[in-house]
């Protein structure tokens, strides 16, 4: 295994404290630190510590080495994941991950636009989908999906607001849940005129902080979620959205999974992030980047997600994973000491190796490296391989599906 480099992005919505902390430098730090990249995406590529050389290029020089022949047939030359430690202390932007398809015909017509791929209005960075999986670290919170229709006709009843009338009346008709109808309700209140947004946002806004101490739940969350939203984003219709989707509050080990297509918000907390090598990200409120909604709108599934958080999954004593459909990448917790003061998994494709805390000694069978809190090491995929972990500490293994 090989000691990796890692890239901070400092993102305006990032803390001063959680990565700081882990890392065991001074807190507060001297700017916002928003996501730990581990991987070797070009847009932050991690290093190998001992050459100084980014992963990316180190994978290009000898692909079937650094991913073996199984990854480099299905995914090409590239390490098909990204690996984060992403720290949010305010609410990231409402957004959508393309499929594969659409990641891959919006990177062709802007490319043949000749649209630079590093231009603020670009929508597709690269060719390919984005699905992720988000493991809370400490308790999280976010929105995943969408509701059922009739909870959103019930959760904009209760605000009492004549603006509102008429997405309740489409609701109303249509009680049996159907995609057209979120569709509608979607399209009413974030692609309407620029003017007509932000006056229902601040309306609603308004209403829901009046109403926030007098009705049950899920309404109350629902309410709160709104108003604190507009403190962060006024007159920004994307602070509607917890009217629209689910509300999803994660303890430690608890994880969401968000397919290609699922609209959703990070709100705050910390959490191990891994996602297929992506930067594609298309906004529909909520930040100060490029927002394009009705590209959003074109992309975005309107299937209802009913239930968007997954429990950790035993594979060995001490071990745990959270399974989805993905071949890109595969996510593992290891809590190496006590009872299990040394675990052994097998391990054939390339690796990252993450200690959130304690300190512990990894060897993939090349070579051995010792990682304390916030570091992270690379090994090579290897025919037979095994990953080995000892000491005493919390580590995070991404790897493949394949």
């Amino acid at each position: 295994m090989e000691l990796l480099t890692n890239e901070i992005r400092p993102y305006a919505w990032g803390s001063r404290t959680a990565i700081a902390a882990i890392q065991g430098r001074q807190v507060p730090s001297a700017g916002p630190e928003a996501e730990l990249w581990m991987g070797a995406h070009p847009a932050a590529p991690s290093r190998l510590t001992s050459s100084g050389q980014p992963l990316n290029e180190a994978i290009a020089a000898d692909p079937e080495g650094m991913l073996g022949a199984k990854t480099v047939g299905e995914f090409a030359a590239r390490l098909p994941f990204l690996l984060k430690l992403l720290a949010a202390d305010q609410p990231l932007s409402l957004q959508v991950h393309p499929t594969a398809d659409t990641a891959r015909r919006g990177f062709e017509a802007e490319e043949a636009a000749g649209i630079p791929v590093d231009a603020p209005e670009r929508n597709y960075r690269d060719p390919h989908h984005k699905p992720e999986l988000l493991v809370a670290v400490s308790d999280f919170e976010g929105l995943c999906g969408y509701r059922a229709p009739e909870e959103t006709g019930v959760l904009l009843s209760k605000l009492q607001l004549p603006s509102l009338e008429r997405i309740i009346g489409v609701i109303a008709r249509d009680v049996g849940g159907s995609g057209i109808t979120l569709a509608t309700v979607t399209r009413a209140l974030l692609a309407a005129p620029a003017e007509r947004r932000a006056i229902l946002a601040e309306e609603v806004s308004a209403a829901a902080a009046r109403r926030v101490d007098t009705v049950p739940e899920p309404a109350a969350t629902a309410y709160r979620l709104v108003t604190e939203l507009s403190k962060y984003y006024p007159g920004d219709v994307g602070v509607l959205s917890p009217l629209l989707l689910n509300p999803v509050r994660l303890s430690p080990g608890e994880a969401i999974y968000i397919p290609p297509g699922t609209p959703h918000a990070y709100l705050r907390g910390v959490g191990i992030e891994i996602m297929a090598a992506s930067d594609n990200v298309l906004r529909g409120g909520m930040t100060s980047k490029h927002v394009d909604a009705s590209e959003l709108l074109r992309v975005v599934d309107y299937s209802i997600y009913e239930e968007p958080v997954l429990q950790p999954t035993p594979v060995a004593p001490g071990v745990v994973e959270w399974p989805t459909p993905v071949r890109e990448f595969r996510l593992r917790r290891f809590r190496v000491g006590g009872l299990y003061p040394t675990i052994s998994l097998p391990t054939d494709g390339p690796q990252i190796v993450f200690c959130l805390s304690g300190r512990v000694r990894a060897d993939d069978g090349a070579g051995e490296v010792l990682l304390g809190p916030g570091e992270a090491a690379f090994g090579a995929a290897r025919d037979d391989g095994q990953l080995t972990l000892t000491g005493f500490g919390e580590v995070y293994q991404a790897t493949t599906a394949v």
